[in-house]
C-alpha cells in the first residue's frame, strides 16, 4: 500500500480533493477518528492507496506532523488567492523539516483571483526548495478551461464531471508554454548535468528523460513539483495522481528516511505508529504503518505483544492477521505503544524533533461536574495526553486542580467533547488562578511573646525579630544574632522554620518572597519552651511584622518567543504595547524560511490576551511560547484590584 498525506488550511478543499481520488478507481473505504483525521483507502493504478485527510485548522497541526511521519509523500493543498498564500506557510515549514517529498496542487483554479506565477512566488518565500510550475492553465478570457503539461507539452480541456479531453494548444498560450517550459527545464537542470548539457547543447530533450530527472529529484526530496485543477469539478485530479504514481517514492524510501533520522539499522524497523484516540466500549486503539512484511497480532512490537489488527477504514479485523510493507492497520489493546514512535520489535524509539507541536496557548482549569469525577478525570486526561501531544496536562499550583494547556478554544472544545462523550466525564472550564507574589518595601522589627497555658504543660516563647527586603531574585534568608543563649541553639531552627511558614501568605494574601529575617534576642522558659513554642512564636512574629513593613504587590513578568512569518512582525509591536510588554527585538527563524522569532518580557496576566491578539492579527498562525523571567512591584489601583479579587490575608492566629 502507498500512503500520501493531504494537509492545507481550512476551506481549501482538502477533503473534497481526498474524496473525488479516491473515486477515480472505483468504491473508496473512508473513516474519519474523533481527533478528524480521515483515511480513505482506493484502488488506483492497479495498486491499494491510501491518503490521510488531516485537519486544516492550525490548533491541529500535531495531527498533521504525525501523519506525514507515515507518508511516502505529501500533497500541499492551497488556495489561488495571492493574499492567502501565507496560510500554507505552517504547512511548507513543517513539510521541510520532515523531509517528506512533497506536491503542490493549487485547488480552485475554477476561481481565478491572479497570476499563478505570482501565487508560487508568494509561496516560495517560505520554502527552502524551488517551487518548480509543472502545468500552465489555459484560460478563454477571465475562465480557465484546461491546461498544459509542461513536460510532455499537451494541452487538456477540463470537462464536468468527465475525463479532461486532449487538445491542440491555443495559439494565445504558446508562448506563455514555452516560457516556463523553459524555465522548469532550467531549474531541473540544476539536479542533472546530462540536461544542463543537452541546453547548453541548444538540444531539445526528451519528455520521457525529464520525467525520469523530475521523478529521481521528488524522491530525493530537492524540488517541490506545482499542479493545477479544481476538486470540486474533479479537474487536475487525475494528472497528480498519476504523478504520485510515478514519481513519489514508496514504503522503503520511508523506512530509509526514518532509520536514518533515528539513528538505528533500517532491518529492524518493523512500523510506525502515528495516531491513536479512545472509543467507547472499544478503549485505545493506535493507527500504525507497516514499514516490513509480516507485523502480525500477537507478534512482539514496541516491546510487547501486539493486539487484535483492524483495517483502520473499515474497522474490520485484517483477514490474514498478516500485514505487508506500507499496509495501515489498527492496534487494539496494544496500549504499550507510545503515539507517534519508531517501532522494531523490542522498543519503541522516539520520533524525530519535528514531531513535536507548537507549544499550547491556552490554559484552563476543568473542573467535573460531579465530585465523583475528580479521579476519574484526572486519569482521562492522563489517556487523552497519550494521544494528543498538542495537549498538555498538569497541576495548578496551589489548589492541585487540573489544568490543561490545549493549542486553542477550538482544541479545548474538542478535549472536552471526547471527555463527556467517550469517558462521561462532564467538565466546565474556568481561567487559572493568576499568581501573584509580594514583598516588602521596608524593614520592620517585632518583638513577640508566644505563652500559652493549658492543664498539662505550658507552652512559652519569646522572639525579637527583623524583617527586611533582600535584592530582587534573592528569596527567603535566615540568620541569627543571638547571644548567651537567650534561645537555645536547638530551638533557633524552630524559629527559622516559622518563619518560612509565615511566608506562604502575606498581608495581601499571596506567598511572600525576597525577604529576610533576622533573630536577634529572646527569651525561653525551662519547663515550657519547646520547638513546638519557637516555631509559632517565630510564624506568629514574623506576620506581625510583615504587616509593619510596607507590603508591596508583585506580578509575574514571562519571556516570550513569538514565531510568526515576517509579513506579520510589524503587527507585534502595538500587540505587545497595548499588552503593558516590552520588546526586545525580533530575528529571522534559521530554521524556516519566512519566519521571524519576535522576543518581548509580557506581565503573566497579558498571555491570553496575546493569543488572542496573535490569533486575529496572524490569521491563527502565529505561536508563542513562554518561559518565567522574573517578578516585578505592581501599584496603584490595578494593584488594589487584584488584592480584593484574589488576596486572602493571613490568619493572626
Amino acid at each position: 500500500m502507498r500512503c500520501f498525506t493531504v494537509l492545507g488550511p481550512s476551506q481549501i478543499g482538502k477533503s473534497t480533493l481526498v474524496e473525488r481520488v479516491g473515486s477515480l478507481g472505483g468504491e473508496p473505504k473512508k473513516s474519519v477518528t474523533p481527533y478528524g483525521l480521515g483515511l480513505t483507502e482506493f484502488e488506483f493504478g492497479g495498486e491499494a492507496w491510501c491518503a490521510l485527510d488531516v485537519p486544516g485548522n492550525n490548533e491541529a497541526l500535531a495531527h498533521a506532523q504525525h501523519a506525514l511521519l507515515a507518508s511516502d509523500a505529501c500533497v500541499l493543498c492551497v488556495s489561488p488567492i495571492l493574499d492567502e498564500a501565507v496560510l500554507a506557510a505552517p504547512y511548507l515549514r513543517m513539510i521541510e523539516a520532515s523531509g517528506t517529498p512533497c506536491i503542490l496542487f493549487i485547488n480552485r483554479m475554477d476561481e481565478p483571483r491572479g497570476r499563478i506565477r505570482d501565487i508560487v512566488a508568494a509561496l516560495q518565500d517560505f520554502c527552502g526548495r524551488p517551487l518548480i510550475l509543472r502545468q500552465i492553465p489555459i484560460r478563454d478570457g477571465d475562465r480557465i478551461i484546461g491546461s498544459c503539461d509542461l513536460i510532455s507539452e499537451r494541452a487538456w480541456r477540463y470537462r464536468e464531471g468527465q475525463p479532461s479531453s486532449l487538445f491542440e494548444i491555443p495559439e494565445s498560450a504558446v508562448e506563455r508554454e514555452h516560457e516556463a517550459r523553459a524555465e522548469l527545464l532550467e531549474h531541473l537542470s540544476e539536479f542533472d548535468d546530462w540536461l544542463l548539457e543537452e541546453l547548453i547543447e541548444d538540444r531539445e530533450p526528451a519528455s520521457d528523460a525529464i520525467y525520469s530527472i523530475s521523478t529521481r529529484v521528488l524522491n530525493e526530496n530537492k524540488i517541490i513539483p506545482v499542479l493545477l485543477g479544481s476538486a470540486s469539478h474533479g479537474n487536475g485530479l487525475m494528472r497528480l495522481m498519476k504523478a504520485l504514481r510515478h514519481e513519489a517514492p514508496r514504503a522503503e524510501a520511508l523506512r530509509k528516511r526514518l532509520a536514518a533520522g533515528a539513528g538505528v539499522d533500517e532491518a529492524t524497523l518493523l512500523a510506525v505508529s502515528f495516531h491513536a484516540h479512545y472509543r467507547q466500549s472499544v478503549g485505545k486503539t493506535v493507527l500504525a504503518r507497516a514499514l516490513q512484511n509480516g507485523v502480525k497480532q500477537g507478534a512482539t512490537l514496541g516491546g510487547a505483544s501486539l493486539g487484535a489488527l483492524q483495517d483502520p477504514a473499515s474497522g474490520r479485523p485484517i483477514g490474514s492477521g498478516v500485514t505487508e510493507a506500507g499496509q495501515l492497520f489498527g492496534a487494539v489493546k496494544s496500549d504499550h505503544l507510545p503515539v507517534p514512535s519508531l517501532l522494531t520489535a523490542g522498543a519503541a524509539l522516539a520520533p524525530p524533533d519535528w514531531t513535536i507541536p507548537p507549544t499550547p496557548m491556552l490554559e484552563r482549569i476543568l473542573v467535573p461536574a460531579s465530585e465523583r469525577d475528580e479521579t476519574k478525570l484526572s486519569e482521562t486526561l492522563a489517556k487523552l495526553a497519550e494521544t494528543d501531544r498538542g495537549l498538555k496536562v498538569m497541576q495548578e499550583e496551589g489548589t492541585g486542580a487540573q489544568l490543561v494547556c490545549a493549542q486553542g478554544p477550538v482544541h479545548l472544545r474538542e478535549v472536552c467533547r471526547t471527555l463527556s462523550d467517550v469517558f462521561h466525564v462532564e467538565v466546565s472550564d474556568r481561567p487559572p488562578s493568576p499568581i501573584y507574589r509580594e514583598t516588602v518595601s521596608k524593614s520592620s522589627d517585632v518583638h513577640y511573646r508566644h505563652r500559652k497555658q493549658t492543664g498539662g504543660a505550658g507552652q512559652f516563647a519569646d522572639v525579637k525579630l527583623s524583617v527586611h527586603p533582600n535584592g530582587r531574585g534573592d528569596g527567603f534568608s535566615f540568620a541569627e544574632t543571638v547571644k548567651g543563649g537567650a534561645v537555645p541553639r536547638n530551638y533557633i531552627p524552630a524559629v527559622e522554620a516559622g518563619a518560612r511558614e509565615a511566608m506562604e501568605k502575606g498581608p495581601l494574601g499571596f506567598k511572600v518572597i525576597d525577604v529576610g529575617v533576622l533573630l536577634t534576642d529572646g527569651q525561653h522558659h525551662s519547663v515550657d519552651s519547646s520547638e513546638y513554642a519557637f516555631r509559632t512564636a517565630g510564624k506568629l512574629g514574623v506576620r506581625q511584622a510583615l504587616s509593619q513593613a510596607a507590603s508591596v504587590l508583585m506580578q509575574p513578568v514571562f519571556r516570550v518567543e513569538i514565531h510568526v512569518p515576517s509579513v506579520y512582525s510589524g503587527s507585534l509591536v502595538p500587540i505587545v504595547a497595548s499588552l503593558k510588554g516590552q520588546v526586545l527585538g525580533f530575528d529571522r527563524d534559521e530554521a524556516a524560511k519566512g519566519w521571524d522569532i519576535f522576543r518581548a518580557l509580557l506581565p503573566g496576566s497579558a498571555l491570553d490576551d496575546l493569543a488572542r491578539s496573535l490569533r486575529s492579527a496572524t490569521q491563527g498562525i502565529g505561536h508563542f511560547s513562554k518561559s518565567f523571567d522574573h517578578f516585578e512591584e505592581l501599584y496603584g489601583k490595578e494593584a488594589q484590584a487584584i488584592v480584593t479579587a484574589h488576596g486572602a490575608p493571613a490568619n493572626e492566629h
